[in-house]
């Protein structure tokens, strides 16, 4: 149990992240039923539609705890706040709110007065600041390991140990690196409360991603990632980490003409190439020259299980790990106490 864990009512302190195109309904729940942090993905979603989709997952989840994503850089600050107005009173209890990047004041202080634990994940030093400053409870420190949108320049280690400095009460979570229960186990280690992961819960059977992001997913391995800021229409001047495709590859830039079309409620709205947009289930088009955040783990995710199987192997490994690391520590005799003479 850490802090992450108590504050949350979580089993093991693993959130999963709240993905555009990919975390659903359906995986948040199952991610909450297992006993971690699922979170359900808000992103451009219209209010209405937003709250009807957290009643589901409250519906599905038996009384467990999971969180709903914002993304203010995307929506703008009023949309933002719309969607947090029409989904908390649909929030259980013991669910919680999930920022990327910075939320403004007024959604801050909306979220606090609901009595829901802000967690706002950030990518540097400053900015953590300024989240605990706007009653964060939680910061997730993204490191440039992770896959998607990146919010700074230094990997997680750096960052964690960074901010542990200047905030040493504070609860934190490292995003960026995140695969196994090991990994999980060395972050705590190394002063984080716990961790968020998205590219281990791409590929799972209950993921709202496409078949074929899926399987680039479990193929991947790390070098098969880059960073670039390519993938801009709907979300400019952010640099992400991307599967490679024939559009970072090439050495000239395609036109921009819509290449795919995404579904949602039955609605088609077409895909642009260079979109941010990710493929989804129920995306046809040119899938290959769409956006597949991933990150660095993908090297540590080889296979596709549903949800609850990942967290039951994470617990396991995290669980195994701690054993280990309590082994090492107490098979050295402790060095004796000296006295000093006066």
């Amino acid at each position: 149990m850490t802090r992450l864990a108590a504050l949350l009512g979580l089993e093991l302190p693993l959130l999963q992240a709240g993905m555009g195109a990919v975390a659903g309904p359906g995986l948040c729940a199952e991610v909450s039923r297992a006993g971690a942090g699922g979170t359900l993905a808000l992103y451009k979603e219209p209010p209405a539609r937003a709250a009807r989709l957290v009643r589901e997952v409250a519906a599905a989840t038996g009384g467990r705890p999971f969180g709903v994503n914002v993304v203010p850089e995307v929506t703008g600050p009023d949309r933002c706040l719309e969607q947090l107005r029409a989904v908390l009173p649909e929030l259980p209890r013991n669910g919680f709110v999930t920022a990327f990047g910075l939320p403004a004041d007024d959604a801050a202080h909306a979220v606090r007065a609901a009595g829901r634990p802000l967690v706002v994940q950030v990518g540097t030093s400053a900015d953590a600041d300024t989240a605990l400053a706007r009653g964060a409870a939680v910061l997730v420190l993204q490191g440039t390991e992770a896959g998607g949108h990146l919010l700074g320049e230094q990997p997680a280690a750096s960052l964690l140990a960074t901010v542990r400095a200047r905030h040493p009460h504070a609860v934190l979570a490292v995003a960026g690196g995140i695969a196994t229960g090991g990994d999980l186990a060395d972050a705590v280690a190394r002063g984080a409360d716990g961790a968020t992961a998205g590219t281990l819960f791409v590929p799972a059977t209950e993921s709202a991603a496409h078949p074929e992001f899926k399987r680039r997913v479990v193929e991947a391995v790390a070098e098969d990632t880059l960073v670039t800021s390519l993938f801009e229409i709907g979300w400019p001047h952010r640099p992400h980490r991307v599967l490679r495709n024939s559009l970072t590859t090439a050495t000239e830039r395609a036109p921009a003409a819509f290449i795919a079309t995404a579904r949602v409620d039955g609605r088609p709205y077409p895909v642009p190439r260079y979109s941010a947009a990710a493929p989804g289930a129920a995306t046809t088009g040119r899938i290959e020259e769409m956006a597949m955040y991933c990150g660095r783990s993908c090297t540590r995710v080889t296979t596709t299980h549903p949800a609850a199987a990942t967290v039951a192997r994470i617990r396991q490994e995290y669980e195994d790990a701690l054993v280990l690391r309590a082994g090492s520590h107490t098979s050295t005799p402790p060095a004796p106490h000296r006295i000093q003479e006066t």
